[in-house]
């Protein structure tokens, strides 16, 4: 499964994210998300009582998002990773280059994708086994940090987490610095969407997304 996970991601290009603290927009934005084309989606550890919104919300994906890969993020410790093992959570994410909780995924042969902001901890997740490392604030490290890290270090797959945005000239500096994928929270998935229950909007905005992607990538 874990090396599904890696793949998917690398081939998708594309990771939506988001919070909700109610298990049923939760599963909206989901289904809105996975209707448009998104294989792979990461619910983030961010409120009180996350873990049981995540629990029901895996449990409908499994019922009713076939082949949906779900993962968790904003995990910093192994007990919380743990926890959400227990629940079924395909993939877990890392703000910080957290071995603990590296270590207690692939004991479990889950995939982690850790937090990394410097070529020494990029360098320090690859030792511990990670496929794909997470890079961020993207809106701060910018993708010449990314070009420049691959420049001695082209092994290196990235995924950038932070000031994405759903246009193509952000997608392109990206995927032409060397991202291996991207993932997109709040300029995809706004307050106002939630609020206002928009999920046909949404799954057409995630369809563009998708597309656009693919025609960015192609370009290279």
């Amino acid at each position: 499964m874990r090396l599904h996970v890696y793949q998917t991601l690398q081939q998708s290009g594309f990771m939506p994210l988001f919070y909700h603290p109610d298990p049923e927009v939760a599963f909206q934005l989901a289904a809105a998300c996975y209707r448009g084309g998104a294989q792979v989606i990461e619910f983030t550890n961010r409120g009180p009582f996350a873990h049981e919104v995540f629990a029901v919300l895996m449990k409908r994906v499994r019922r009713e998002l076939p082949g949906l890969l779900l993962g968790i993020g904003s995990i910093q410790d192994a007990g919380t990773t743990a926890l959400y093992l227990q629940m079924g959570a395909d993939f877990v994410i890392t703000p910080l280059l957290r071995e603990d909780v590296i270590l207690t995924c692939n004991r479990r042969k889950v995939a982690v994708i850790p937090g990394t902001s410097t070529p020494s901890e990029i360098g320090r997740a690859e030792e511990l086994g990670a496929e794909i490392v997470k890079i961020a604030p993207g809106e701060v490290l910018g993708p010449a940090f990314l070009k420049a890290h691959l420049a001695p270090c082209p092994w290196t797959k990235a995924m950038i987490s932070g000031g994405v945005s759903p246009d193509a000239a952000n997608l392109r500096g990206w995927f032409d610095a060397g991202a291996a994928c991207v993932g997109m929270g709040s300029k995809l998935i706004s307050k106002e969407v939630m609020e206002q229950k928009d999920w046909a909007g949404l799954e057409e905005k995630v369809a563009e997304v998708v597309k656009r992607v693919r025609e960015v990538r192609s370009e290279k």
